[in-house]
């Protein structure tokens, strides 16, 4: 087999390999680049309700009562008195603020978005362990499949013609954004 042949199989199988995960990475990635307009990974869900006065109970069963009230079953992280007759409570997805005089509920619930959730768990590498051994794999796969690209045509459509100058434009477009913004 001759060295072109060779590269336009690498090219074309590492290719193959890689457009799963460069579609993850590509949804993904426009999503988390957004990230100051919106929150990519979960949709916030504000819900009010009143809960009745607290006034007359003792301080300590505030917070049981309130989680009960609300129909929140998962696990407490934090209370916060956030006035003097205010708590905010911080569950797992879920910030609960009350006024205990007039018994009026504020819950800021998070909600992971479905499907956007799971790529960005991914593209931003939250499992850690071997997913990271497979992020690395697949950049090694991207930086080859660059590399054999550009020997995949030859002659004016290729690295001395029109290939050369669209990778001189790719490799100027960051330096360009370095310097604009360095």
């Amino acid at each position: 087999m001759n060295w072109s042949k060779l590269n336009r199989a690498l090219h074309r199988d590492i290719g193959y390999l890689c457009c799963g995960l460069t579609l993850i990475y590509a949804i993904s990635g426009v999503a988390v680049n957004h990230v100051d307009s919106w929150n990519p990974s979960y949709r916030l869900t504000r819900i009010t309700s009143n809960i009745g006065s607290l006034t007359q109970l003792p301080r300590q069963e505030h917070v049981p009562l309130i989680l009960e009230r609300v129909g929140e079953a998962r696990t407490l992280k934090n209370v916060f008195p956030s006035a003097p007759e205010e708590l905010t409570l911080f569950v797992e997805g879920n910030t609960i603020k009350v006024d205990l005089v007039t018994g009026e509920t504020v819950q800021d619930r998070y909600v992971p978005r479905r499907f956007l959730y799971e790529l960005n768990f991914l593209h931003l590498n939250h499992p850690k362990k071997l997913w990271t051994w497979c992020a690395d794999i697949y950049a090694v796969g991207l930086a080859v499949l660059a590399l054999t690209g550009l020997f995949v045509l030859r002659g004016r459509l290729g690295l001395v013609g029109r290939g050369g100058v669209l990778t001189a434009i790719g490799a100027a477009i960051p330096l360009f954004f370095l310097w604009l913004y360095l």
